[in-house]
This record gives structure tokens, sequence and C-alpha cells, in this order.
């Protein structure tokens, strides 16, 4: 098969490559990679023009057959990435150059590890160096500053270095599912102080004034959605001062993704004042977003954390991801983990400079995770059980 020759061809619509050919090489069961995901940020204008996110997919096809596809974006700003690298950016302009656009391979919006370079089983590493180099040779044909990959999975970081590229480690926190019977099963692991604590906060959570409902698939309703849009605008707009997502994006979730999806709200007189969303993935549960009209104490914790461990415990799911940042849920359960990204920069100089600041700063994250799990809940019998 070496001879025969494997073409990368660029897509600026995700209508343009098949489901079936998409998914085939998208196989891992993490909801956020599937067609139906992607096309749904795309249809919804959610990513598209004037979002800083113009969909450049990649495809590379060997004899008529898709054998990789990864969904590369023009960024034209670093917005809704997680992995930050504006700094980079105001030192790239600052030296005279000119730092977007950029190009991104990465789910908008998403930070979540999965597989970015997305290959069909049996061409893992054809595949991956065709996507890599066919995105390098985009960015260099057009003159842009840079390549990003970002929240790939740590077999592809390793691939990525031995083609070139800069490995950048950052950090999460995740809950991990050690066969527990339920939430007390839990609960038994940690210290008495923590385990007190997490009683003390879900019993004034659940003293709201009203009840707390999960819903998936058909049991999610427009109202619901209609509810849970506002709670999203009003925390986007206090983050990121536009939200990322448009309201269409609910009602393409409504239509595509309601089975991939986990909605829990507090219901009180008959209308939901906070909420969390959650996608449902083969082995793990993911947390998106969370938002509220009222707020009441403790119930953040409630629904993004407490619910989201219970609700895994029951599906026999391997684990917790609660999105970014956030030491504070480290007393909650959910302990420090690496998460990797690979990096491409034309400029030789600038290169050599990140290259330098990335060795440092994995060093500085890996002693992080290690002093941070020493102050984690779990009685210290546990300790080396949950890492």
């Amino acid at each position: 098969m070496a001879d025969k020759q494997v073409l990368v061809d660029v897509h600026s619509s995700l209508a343009q490559i098949t489901a079936r050919d998409w998914d085939a090489c998208a196989f891992s069961g993490d909801p956020f990679i599937s067609h139906r995901f992607l096309k749904a940020l795309e249809d919804s204008g959610s990513v598209g023009p004037g979002s800083g996110w113009q969909p450049q997919y990649l495809t590379a096809t060997l004899e008529d057959q898709v054998i990789a596809c990864a969904p590369l974006y023009a960024k034209s700003n670093s917005m809704g990435e997680y992995i930050f690298d504006h700094n980079w950016a105001h030192a790239y302009e600052r030296a005279g150059g000119r730092y977007y656009p950029k190009l991104q391979i990465a789910v908008p919006f998403t930070p979540v590890t999965g597989h970015r370079l997305l290959v069909r089983p049996g061409f893992e590493t054809m595949g991956q160096a065709a996507l890599v180099q066919g995105a390098v040779q985009l960015a260099d044909k057009n003159g842009l500053s840079s390549l990003h990959i970002t929240f790939c999975t740590e077999d592809e970081a390793r691939a990525g270095v031995q083609m070139g590229l800069m490995k950048r480690v950052s950090q999460q926190f995740h809950w991990f599912n050690h066969g527990y019977a339920d939430f007390d099963g839990f609960l038994a692991t940690l210290a008495s102080r923590k385990r007190k604590n997490i009683r003390k906060e879900r019993r004034i959570a659940q003293g709201f004034g009203g009840e707390i409902i999960r819903l998936t698939g058909d049991q999610i309703r427009p109202e619901h959605w209609d509810a849970f849009w506002k709670f999203y605008r009003d925390t986007g707009a206090r983050k990121w001062g536009t939200p990322y997502l448009t309201r269409e994006f609910f009602d393409r979730a409504q239509e595509n993704l309601r089975d991939d999806i986990l909605l829990i709200l507090a219901m009180r007189e008959g209308r939901a004042i906070a909420g969390a969303l959650n996608f449902i993935g083969s082995s793990a549960l993911y947390g998106r977003y969370w938002g509220c009209i009222e707020d009441h104490p403790c119930l953040h914790f409630e629904l993004c954390y407490y619910q989201a461990i219970d609700y895994a415990i029951e599906r026999g799911l391997a684990r917790v991801e609660a999105g970014a940042q956030g030491e504070h849920k480290l007393a909650r359960g959910y302990l420090p983990v690496s998460t990797h990204s690979l990096h491409w920069v034309a400029d030789p100089g600038f290169a050599a400079a990140i290259a330098e600041y990335l060795e440092a700063e994995r060093a500085a994250v890996e002693e992080d995770i290690e002093v941070l799990t020493g102050y984690g809940p779990f009685r210290k019998a546990n300790v080396e059980e949950q890492q």
C-alpha cells in the first residue's frame, strides 16, 4: 500500500462529507466528534461566518475511500478554545507578525479530550500523517502563523511529537468511577470531613423548594430548551460577552442529538430555575453548561457535580468530565488530570521560544497535578486507587 497516493482535500462545509464516511473514522463513541454534533454547530450558525470559526474540514482519501478526517477551522481569534494562546498572539504581533488567522483542529467550544485526527481502523499511521501534513501545508501555503490541535488524546500527542509538532500539557478535573454501587459507596472512600461537607451541600441544595429532574432523549421537550437557553445566555453573557452557541443549536440538538444529552433541571413552582447540560459518551458523562435565573446555595454543586456522579454510577460510566478549570472541584471528588495539545508555528524563532516555554510549563503542570492530588478529599488509603 506504500505506493498508493493519499489525497487530502479541504471542505468548507460538513455537508460535502457524508455522515457515513465521517463517522467511520470517528468511531470512538465520543459524541463531540460525530458528524451530527459538528453539523449541528455549522447548521445553527454557531460556527461559520462571523463566529471566528470558519470550517476547513479535512479528508484523506485512498483509492476512493475516506481513511481519515479532521475538524479543522480557520480562526480569526482565540475564543472558545480553552487552551489559551492569547499571550502567544500578543507577542507574535508585537514582533511585527500577524497571528490571525490561524488553523485549529478542535471541537469548537468544547474542552473535552478526544480524537482529533479521526482515522478509519487499519489506517492509523497513514491517516494521521496525511492529516497533519495536509494541515501544515495548508497553513504554509496561505502564509498562516500556526496550526493547533487541542484536547487531542495522549496517543495523538505522542504521534504528533514524532511528526515534529510541539506538545503542550494542561490540566482539568475528572471524577472516576471505581465500581461504586451508589453515591454512598463513593462517599465511603472520602475523608470524614469531606464526606460530611458533601452531604451538607447536597442537603442544602435539595432544600431549595422544588424538585430536581433528569431528562434525556424524547423526555426533553421544546419548553425545556426555552428555559435552558435563558440559563445559557445569562452565563455566556457574563463569561464571554456573547454566548458561543446560537439558539438554533438547541433546536438542532433536539432533532439530532437528544439521545446524547442529559439535561438536569431544578424545577420550582412549575418552572425551571436552574439547569445543567451534559453529553453522554460511551464511557463518560461530559458536563458542558450550567445556568440559573434564581440563586440558591449549593445548587450549582448539586446539578453540575453530584447529580452527574449519581448518573454515572447508575449507568456504569467510567468517569465524569466537568469541563475546564475549577480547583473547587477537588473537594468534591474530582481529581486533576493532564490534557494534551499539539502546535506548529511557522516562524522558526518564535517556535523555538514557544518550545522552551512549553517544556517549563509541562514540568509545572505535572508538579501541580501531583500536589493537588495529595490535597484531594479521599482517605489516604484510597489515594492511589483513585488515580
